[in-house]
C-alpha cells in the first residue's frame, strides 16, 4: 500500500496483514459469522498461509491506539468467465488455503471480510472495500468480485424468492446487513448462486457481486 488509508477521525488504518495477527483475524472471523458451518471457517493457519500466497491481497483494520485488530478481508487474483459465474466457495477459495491464487489473474476475489460486532457501525468495511478497489486500480485489474452473503434473507424465506429478495434490496426497498453495504460501494449484482456455502442465515445462497475498474477503459 503506497500511503496509510485511515478513517476519518484517524482511530482506525488498514494495514497489511501479518502472520502475528492470524489468531486475532480468526476470531473476527468466528464472531462476525456464528452460523457459518465450521468447516468454511477461515482459521489462523488459513490466515498465516494467505500472507504467504498473496500478501498484498490480505488487508486488516487496525485501532492505532491500542494495536487490536479488528476487522479484516481476504482477497486472491483469478480469470472469471462472466457468463459462467455459478461455484461454490470453497471451490473458489482452495478450502480457504487460496492455493489457485493466480498471480496474472485479471480479477480481484474477495473470499472474505468481516468486522468484529464491538466495532461495528464505524465505516470500517467501507475502509477494507476502498483498500481493495485501490488494489484493484494499483495492479490494473479489470475489478473486484465476491459471493456477498445476503445475511437477511433468512426471516424472509418463507415469503420471498431469494430473486424476489435481493430485487427489493437493490431497489432499496430492504435492507440487508451485507448486500446493501456492497450496494453503496459501487458493486452491481451479476448473479444468484444456490448453495454457495452452508449459512442459514443467507439461505446458503451467494449474491455474485462486481465492481469494474473504472481507469480501464471499454472495461467489459
Amino acid at each position: 500500500m503506497h500511503e496509510l488509508l485511515t478513517s476519518p477521525d484517524h482511530r482506525f488504518a488498514v494495514v497489511q496483514s501479518e502472520p502475528w495477527m492470524a489468531q486475532e483475524l480468526e476470531a473476527i472471523q468466528q464472531a462476525s459469522f456464528p452460523s457459518l458451518s465450521r468447516d468454511e471457517l477461515i482459521t489462523a493457519k488459513h490466515y498465516r498461509a494467505h500472507t504467504q500466497v498473496f500478501p498484498e491481497g490480505q488487508h486488516a483494520v487496525v485501532e492505532r491506539e491500542t494495536g487490536r485488530v479488528v476487522a479484516c478481508s481476504t482477497d486472491f487474483r483469478t480469470h472469471l468467465d462472466l457468463k459462467h459465474y455459478q461455484h461454490r466457495y470453497m471451490e473458489a477459495v482452495a478450502n480457504n488455503w487460496l492455493s489457485n491464487h493466480d498471480p496474472q489473474g485479471d480479477w480481484l476475489y474477495g473470499a472474505d471480510i468481516g468486522v468484529h460486532p464491538e466495532f461495528r457501525g464505524l465505516g470500517l468495511s467501507t475502509l477494507l472495500y476502498t483498500a481493495r478497489q485501490n488494489l484493484v486500480r494499483q495492479l490494473g485489474l479489470k475489478g473486484h468480485v465476491a459471493g456477498a452473503m445476503p445475511k437477511g434473507y433468512a426471516p424472509y424465506q418463507r415469503d420471498l424468492f431469494i430473486e424476489q429478495y435481493v430485487a427489493r434490496v437493490v431497489r432499496g426497498e430492504m435492507f440487508d446487513p451485507v448486500l446493501s453495504i456492497q450496494l453503496k460501494r459501487g458493486y452491481c449484482v451479476w448473479g444468484i448462486i444456490p448453495d454457495y456455502l452452508d449459512d442459514p442465515s443467507c439461505g446458503n445462497y451467494g449474491v455474485f457481486i462486481i465492481w469494474r475498474n473504472p481507469d480501464l477503459k471499454g472495461n467489459p
